[in-house]
């Protein structure tokens, strides 16, 4: 069952996730799959001052509130979790490995329970023990309304967590499928089979929280540190965070962040251009210095071009995301296939491409899942047109469906220009149909207003566009929001934007679910989206590429194909 407090935990993270797009925040998988040949040369030593500049404030800087992938970048600085990402290069980095468990979790027979036993020796910022109490304390406050925004998965998956609203109301109720029979050891009790439940356990909810030390929404000004670094100064709700090394934090308990700055000094409300200038540059500070937010955009990608050493600094590669056109089959002439399938042959994806920058910035996509093995990638295209479209086939379909002189629809679209579903896009695609008799009228609407419009059951337009990111590498969490019929929404923000409800779709989908074993899974998710795929409910168009600059001075460059942002907790300044 799909619960409205769930949705609107999507809400929020498709909102987050259309924030960091909008201004390149992703990146990863190193052109050649050499990440490290971003950045200076030479053996990373320990010390100096790491400067990140950002666009985006790092907000609500709490772990019950932030939403993130595999733990997030900054934040996994200063909140340890039950598990981690793999700190690697590319595929490697996809994987989930032990970070304050030892392993990535026991599960029973059918992956409805999961046991984790915590290391030896764990230790706050003020020197006191990390204990499984602390664990389950932090998932419970999540739950309370004034600490929301985080992943929504947990409220789905546990056991009453459908229900529950956090320790502060009830007289401190606690959540009962959360047992800690001891100091060091967890169980989680789940509602459903899910094997991707180490992937969950990545998420800043499973950091410790010490019940002595929570003052609710205060919190974020200080919170506590289970990881290498603690939080000296948090200005304007993460406008300006400075981080320092806690001396508790353990290297020999923690084989992940590598932690070679001293002080790491985050700053934000930069305006993109101003970062990649100072990049560049690379003077006094500056040449310490990274961006987790800011890509490189087409006019700066020519002037990196002519210069060698500019080049070597750029980090290249790809998260997976997809932007696509979203059909809404209640709304006519959506609701004929062939109407949809004649769009999708008319689909100029090179144009596509070209509006958003050109291929250094953008694939062409046929499929939902991106084009990586971890989410179960299986090439195809059901409706094969190659790369500038077949008008004539399109033509001969909507001959079929009615419509022999043509048509008339309306794309709804963003406003922000230079976007993925921006008026750019929506124009290539306009100057396309019309190749096949479409007559396409544009839509735009401002960010918040095109946000709440698309993501509503009640004001769906029937042809907009629209974008899905992953909350991990895998299959699920990209398929089964978008696809999974039982998670329609109709009263509140709904991401089924086809309104599918395929009953072997949703079967297959919970079957995948009970598999912990997640290299047998992937081909399963990737059967599933060629199964989708031919039904046109949506049209895939692209997978961004992102490509950013560092330092002249910054050594260790890792980027994964998990978080596709170089990772922090592995850069050197010395």
């Amino acid at each position: 069952m799909r619960h409205t407090s769930i949705s609107s935990g999507y809400a929020a993270r498709a909102a987050a996730i259309a924030v960091v797009l909008a201004v390149g925040a992703v990146a990863c998988g190193p052109e050649g799959g050499d990440a490290k040949s971003a950045g200076a040369s030479g053996t990373p030593h320990k010390g100096g001052t790491l400067s990140v500049l950002n666009n985006e404030a790092q907000t609500d800087f709490d772990p019950a509130r932030l939403y993130t992938s595999g733990g997030g970048n900054v934040p996994s600085l200063v909140f340890r979790t039950l598990t981690t990402r793999n700190r690697e290069n590319g595929a490697e980095g996809t994987k989930v490995v032990p970070d304050l468990a030892t392993d990535t979790g026991k599960p029973n027979a059918d992956a409805t329970v999961w046991t984790y036993t915590l290391k030896d020796g764990l230790k706050y910022e003020d020197g006191s023990p990390i204990t499984t109490a602390d664990i389950k304390y932090g998932i419970e406050r999540s739950f309370a309304a004034e600490l929301s925004g985080g992943a929504p998965y947990l409220r789905d998956w546990l056991v009453g967590g459908a229900k529950y609203e956090g320790p502060y109301k009830d007289g401190g109720k606690r959540l009962d499928s959360i047992e800690t029979p001891d100091a060091k050891t967890i169980v989680f009790h789940l509602n459903k089979p899910e094997g991707e439940f180490p992937f969950l356990a990545t998420q800043t909810q499973f950091a410790p929280v010490p019940k002595a030390k929570d003052d609710g929404t205060k919190y974020e000004g200080h919170p506590v540190s289970s990881g290498p670094y603690k939080v000296v100064k948090n200005e304007n709700d993460g406008e300006h965070l400075v981080l320092e090394r806690n001396p508790n934090w353990s290297a020999a308990s923690d084989t992940e962040r590598k932690a070679y700055p001293d002080r790491i000094d985050v700053r934000s409300g930069l305006d993109q251009a101003v970062i990649n200038q100072r990049l560049s540059a690379s003077q006094g500070p500056d040449a310490a210095a990274v961006t987790t937010d800011t890509n490189l955009g087409p006019a700066e990608l020519a002037k990196v071009a002519g210069d060698k050493q500019l080049a070597a600094r750029v980090g290249t590669g790809h998260f997976g995301y997809t932007n696509y056109i979203a059909f809404n089959p209640n709304v006519k002439p959506f609701d004929n296939p062939k109407v949809r399938q004649a769009i999708a042959y008319a689909v100029d994806r090179t144009s596509v491409v070209n509006a958003v920058g050109g291929s250094s910035l953008a694939e062409p996509a046929t499929t939902f899942l991106p084009n990586q093995k971890a989410f179960g990638y299986t090439p195809y295209d059901p409706f094969p047109a190659g790369a500038s479209g077949n008008a004539d086939k399109a033509r001969e379909l909507l001959k079929e469906a009615g419509y022999a002189d043509g048509l008339t629809v309306t794309l709804t679209h963003s406003n922000a220009k230079g976007g993925p579903k921006g008026p750019e896009v929506a124009t290539a695609l306009q100057d396309a149909l019309k190749k096949a008799g479409i007559t396409v009228k544009l839509q735009g609407l401002e960010g918040n207003d095109y946000n709440d419009t698309v993501a509503s059951a009640k004001k769906e337009p029937g042809f907009f566009l629209r974008g899905w990111g992953a909350d991990w590498p895998s299959g699920g969490p990209f398929l089964a929001p978008i696809f999974d019929g039982r998670q329609i929404v109709q009263d509140g923000a709904n991401f089924n934007t086809g309104f599918l409800n395929d009953a072997s779709v949703n079967s297959e989908i919970d079957e995948i679910n009970k598999l912990t074993d997640l290299t047998a899974a992937a081909p399963r998710w990737g059967a599933l989206d060629k199964k989708i795929g031919e039904q046109a409910v949506v049209v895939p168009l692209f997978h961004p590429v992102y490509k950013r600059l560092v330092g002249k001075d910054v050594k260790n460059v890792v980027i994964s194909d998990w978080t596709g942002v170089l990772d922090i907790s592995q850069v050197a300044v010395k």
